[in-house]
């Protein structure tokens, strides 16, 4: 609440609020999520009617969807294209999936929590118990991972935020052993967009998310492709893995989100008819006396 009154502050006025988290939303409902593993289980009600309780008592209409599906509805927009696969690598991973029709499926694309390493000795994700999950290789938990091997002590003192930011900042002054994680990511993508591709009809791979910016990315990017053209050229020929700009890949899932609410037309007049658009959004079709 916090955070939203002070982005109401320095706004005109708010019409609605759109946002994503992880998790699994439905109806602007938590249902079960990550993000709130600390709650304990005989107070987790007060968490399900989190956002309803947000939107009521900021007064505008409010919509909450899982943080993938934003990630792939701003590739969507962006490319102006469907079949996207979107992959955001933050805090940890979240997917979401555009199919070919241009919509959002309401699917549950948790890949954080899919297998994307089948090796038995595979690192366990410390939430799910799941090993060999994707958050641990399409994250920052796989930076501060790698991070010893690559030769790094990272301080133990302070934010993941700032433990990403600090090995970040070893990559882009050239630190060799930094840019080996990024290349193992890479390498971890190829093969793992092959295994996506089993389950998903794809055109696009769009991966963005904190990890990402600066040097990540294209380091990511590169090994992705080098990976699919030497071992998978058949999938390479047609699925185009591609970052975003540098500014889309940090708040490119903000600009999605706000698209989500339906409003008001304008004050005094009907809400409009809205349509499908080819990117999954609801969009406005004129009034009549407008057309």
């Amino acid at each position: 609440m916090a955070a939203l009154k002070k982005a109401a502050s320095k706004m005109e006025r708010v019409d609605a609020i759109g946002g994503s988290a992880a998790g699994v939303y439905i109806d602007n409902q938590v249902r079960i999520a990550s993000l709130f593993r600390g709650v304990p289980q005989e107070r987790y009600g007060e968490v399900r009617n989190l956002f309803l309780r947000i939107r009521d008592e900021l007064g505008v209409p409010l919509e909450i969807v899982n943080d993938g599906e934003v990630t792939a509805l701003a590739g969507s927009m962006s490319l102006e294209d469907n079949g996207v696969l979107g992959i955001a690598l933050g805090s940890s991973e979240a997917s979401g999936y555009v199919n070919l029709e241009g919509n959002i499926t309401g699917w549950l694309n948790e890949l954080a929590f899919a297998p994307v390493d089948y090796n038995p000795e595979a690192p366990a994700d410390e939430w799910s118990g799941d090993r060999g999950g994707g958050a641990l290789y399409f994250s920052q938990q796989c930076v501060f991972r790698l991070a010893p091997r690559a030769g790094i002590e990272i301080p133990g003192h302070v934010t993941p935020a700032q433990k990403l930011e600090f090995v970040q900042e070893k990559l882009e002054a050239g630190h060799a052993g930094a840019a080996k994680i990024w290349q193992s990511m890479g390498i971890y993508m190829g093969y793992t967009v092959a295994h996506y591709a089993d389950f998903y009809a794809l055109k696009h791979v769009l991966i963005l998310g904190r990890c990402t910016s600066g040097r990540g990315g294209q380091l990511i990017l590169d090994g992705a492709d080098q990976v699919l053209r030497a071992e998978f050229p058949e999938l390479a020929a047609r699925v185009h893995i591609q970052l975003p700009d540098e500014k889309s890949r940090r708040v490119g899932q903000s600009i999605a989100a706000a698209s989500l609410p339906v409003i008001n037309w304008q004050a005094g007049k009907p809400a409009p008819q809205t349509c499908r658009s080819s990117t999954g959004r609801l969009e406005s079709l004129p009034h009549k006396e407008e057309q």
